[in-house]
Order: structure tokens, then sequence, then C-alpha cells
């Protein structure tokens, strides 16, 4: 019997040093169980190998009982922690650490958000298109805000003269692609939020395809060919489009929605204007808080959107004129023969 089991614990350690899985060394075990059996069975009394076993046939198929014992004892514990495990009530997974509910307590105690709308801002996927003026504030306050997936595309690099206005960027970003630039920054800000940087142009090839990854998109390009793109996609597969636009002292934001009853953005602006009545920023120049102050905007248009808090800008124009402090609201409503939501 001693030999038995020193040769059972050397299949055992050296199972163990060659990484053999246990059923493995548990099946050579048994094998040489039933060589001792057989050999016990078989081999006349007095052979040497049969005294050097040192058990009768009835003693070692004793040990074989017991064995088989142990190992259904172990099989039926197994099933029962199973079956237990299956049955007992799943404990739902934590959908915020300790870190992010300190985070974002301040939104949480808020009536109109709470719980509730803090989860639905970390399962939310946001597109934005630009990352300059307006997207600059409005990703790194989408970022704070803590939701879940941002998106952003711009196929510029940062220079010198965006850095008046465009607060996402640094001096030590000039020249780095600005989505990623952006993408730093909105880390930095916070670690828990997924960004997918997109460095290049936002063109009709994959635009339907991007967009309808995202629940929602901003807009906040200065070029009126990726407005209407942009428009047209989000009218087309119902997603609710924040967007905005900026000229010296005043800006203009409004959600365009027209799958809820809200006009397209087509509807507000049917043509681009000729040319010389819309200059860019860099022909007519812009006040530096400005995209600040709308981008922001369209942060807190974003979260109402997705949270269902209070009452969006749905089918209202908000245009804010920084150089005289006023503020004013211009309801729109969707046209009839609007080429991209209308019968036209």
């Amino acid at each position: 019997m001693l030999w038995f089991l020193i040769a059972a614990a050397a299949i055992w350690g050296l199972g163990r040093l060659m990484k053999a899985p246990h059923s493995a060394r548990w099946t050579m075990i048994g094998i040489l169980y039933l060589g001792v059996v057989l050999a016990v069975a078989l081999l006349p009394e007095g052979n040497p190998l049969r005294v050097a076993l040192g058990a009768s046939l009835a003693e070692w198929l004793m040990v074989g009982v017991f064995a088989v014992a142990i190992w259904g004892y172990v099989a039926v514990l197994r099933w029962l922690k199973a079956r237990a495990a299956r049955n007992a009530p799943k404990r739902p997974q934590r959908l915020f650490s300790d870190t992010e509910l300190e985070r974002y307590a301040r939104h949480i105690v808020l009536r109109e958000l709470g719980g509730p709308g803090q989860k639905r801002l970390k399962e939310a996927k946001v597109l934005v298109v630009g990352a300059g003026g307006l997207g600059s504030p409005a990703l790194l306050y989408l970022a704070a805000a803590g939701v879940g997936t941002i998106g952003v595309i711009d196929d510029d690099r940062v220079e010198n003269s965006n850095l008046q206005r465009q607060v996402i960027h640094d001096d030590e970003a000039i020249g780095t692609p600005k989505v990623f630039s952006a993408e730093a920054a909105m880390k930095a800000q916070n670690p828990a939020v997924v960004v997918r940087p997109y460095h290049r142009r936002l063109s009709e090839e994959i635009a339907a395809d991007l967009i309808g990854e995202y629940d929602l998109v901003l807009d906040g390009t200065d070029n009126f060919a990726t407005r209407y793109l942009v428009n047209r996609i989000c009218a087309g597969q119902g997603k609710p489009l924040i967007a905005a636009a900026l000229s010296q002292w005043e800006g203009q934001i409004s959600t365009y929605d027209p799958a809820r009853g809200a006009p397209c953005y087509q509807c507000v602006f049917p043509r681009a204007p000729a040319a010389g009545l819309a200059p860019s920023c860099a022909e007519a120049g812009v006040l530096g808080p400005l995209p600040g102050v709308v981008g922001a905007m369209m942060a807190v248009e974003a979260v109402k959107v997705i949270t269902g808090a209070g009452e969006s800008l749905r089918g209202r124009m908000m245009i804010y004129d920084a150089l005289y402090g006023e503020n004013r609201t211009v309801a729109l409503s969707p046209r009839p023969d609007c080429p991209v939501c209308g019968k036209g």
C-alpha cells in the first residue's frame, strides 16, 4: 500500500509540474489503481510483486469503493453549489463607481435629473461634429456631465489663432489634430468616459454609418455644406440635432428634431446664403468667450434631450447678443415644402 501511495503522489506532483489538468492526473492514478488490482487478482500467492503490494484483493477493492464514495460526494456537492448559484438572485452590477457617484453628486440631487437621469447620460452616445469654437466647450461639458460615449469628428489641426476661443486646446497642442487634442483634454477631465476621435472630414460616404452609431448629434461646424449634410442624415434617421452658429458678438442655437414634430435645419434655412453674406469667423471676427457661452448651451441642451428634463429648444431658436447682453427666442415651425422633412 505504501508503494502505491508513493507512486500516486509522484504522478500528482509530476502532473502539477507539467501543468496537467486535474482530470488527467486523476485518470493516471486510476490506471495505476486498476493495474494494482489486476496484479493482486491474477498473480499467484507468494509472487514478489503481490507481496510488495502488501494487501489482499478485498482490501484493495475496499480502497476503490472508498475512493468512489469520496468522488461521488464531491460531485454531488459541486452540483448542489452550482444549482444554488443558478437559483440565487443575481446582484445587479454597479453602474457607477464610488468616484463617479461623488463626481456626479450635484446632478443626482437635482430633482429633474436624479440617479435615473445620470444613468441615461452614462448610457448615451453623442457625436460632436467639429472640435473648434463651439465644439470645445460642448465636448468638455459633455465629458464633465458623464456622457458615456462621445464621438468627435474634425479634419483640422490646432493653430495658434484658434486658442483665443477654442479652450479645449492648449499651446502645446499646436499642430496636433484637433480630435486628438480634444480627446486628451476630455480624458484628463473625466477618465470614465469613452472618447472616439475621427480625424477626417464628415463626408457623404461615411455620414450615415457614423451618425447611425449615436443617439444625438451636436453640430458646431462653420460651413453650410456640412450643416445640410448632418441635418439630412439626422432627419432621415430620426436623430435629434442640436446646432449652433456664431457671428462676431451673436450666437444662435436650436434643437432640430422633425421626428418629434420640430422643424429640421433646412426648414429654417432653406438655402445657403450668397457668398459674402455669411462671412467666416476669420473674416468677420468673433468674441473669444462667445463660443464658450453658446457651446455650453449646446451641452445643456444635450443633457435635457438625453434625460428628458425641462423643455428643450425643439421648435424654438435662442439668439444671444453678447454686445448688449440680450437673449431672445424665436418660434420655429416645420415647412411643408422642405425637401428634407416635408412633403417636398
